[in-house]
């Protein structure tokens, strides 16, 4: 359990995920500072697995279902005012796991139940905190900056203004308008393994479009597009920083500088 900072206004429950835990591993402790500094009791559950998006966008519907009942026993979510996420392709899941249990268990009353339950108590990190009413940043970051939409965030969550909301309050921050936000860069869950061509000719454009920007930063709200995106800007030679917007609000919450600026 991690305790606030200052006033308790919150006890919650991260989710820390699959992909996010082994290559975003910083990012999830940069979420859990941020929830800290805006008067959250954050509580990590270690039983917790994958959320069973890629079982279950495959057709591997048994396994998802197992990995959606193990998630559900090893959160107490009458204990908590939320299960936050900060991967947007591991949240859209999440918030489908009612959906998920009267698809494939219709019979199952007390799962479907469960499921529902647990479902309703997913949030967004960046939904959380804007219902919350966040903490002001004091640490000034110079940064001129973008920010690209991932799919499962702006799209499955309706979640588009939310993020931008929270890095406008970071001072010297500067974020400028990404075209096309909206669209696809290419990585969508398994989308680049299966569609590699396709999914190149995604990242491509959406790396012209952030080029156009002559943005020092990108950034974006899941472990996917964030792995896509760094991909397309290295093997063009770039040198543009990819960060979650937790990233960000850490560093000024800590006063500190991203390294891109040192």
């Amino acid at each position: 359990v991690l305790s606030p900072v200052g006033k308790r206004r919150a006890r919650v429950a991260l989710f820390t995920g699959c992909v996010a835990d082994a290559m975003f591993g910083p990012t999830n402790w940069a979420t859990a500072r941020v929830l800290q500094h805006n008067g959250c009791e954050v509580v990590v559950p270690r039983n917790q697995v994958c959320c069973g998006a890629i079982h279950y966008h495959s057709g591997a519907g048994e396994p998802a279902l197992q990995l959606a009942q193990q998630n559900a026993t090893a959160f107490n979510i009458d204990d908590v005012d939320a299960i936050i996420i900060n991967v947007a392709g591991c949240g859209s899941m999440l918030k489908d796991y009612g959906h998920v249990a009267h698809e494939l268990a219709p019979a199952d009353d007390a799962t479907r139940q469960r499921l529902d339950k647990f479902a309703h108590k997913i949030k967004d990190v960046s939904e959380f905190l804007m219902s919350l009413g966040p903490i002001q940043p004091t640490g000034e970051i110079k940064l001129r900056a973008t920010y690209h939409d991932a799919c499962h965030l702006c799209h499955a969550q309706k979640i588009r203004e939310q993020p931008r909301d929270l890095l406008s309050l970071v001072p010297g921050l500067e974020l400028v308008p990404l075209a096309e936000s909206e669209i696809c860069c290419g990585a969508a869950g398994s989308y680049n393994l299966t569609q590699p061509e396709m999914a190149a000719q995604l990242g491509r454009r959406k790396l012209e479009n952030i080029l156009k920007t002559n943005a020092q930063a990108v950034i974006t709200g899941n472990a996917g597009c964030s792995l896509q995106l760094q991909m397309q800007l290295r093997q063009s030679g770039h040198d543009i920083w990819v960060a979650h917007p937790m990233d960000v609000l850490d560093l000024s919450y800590r006063q500190q500088q991203p390294a891109c600026l040192r």
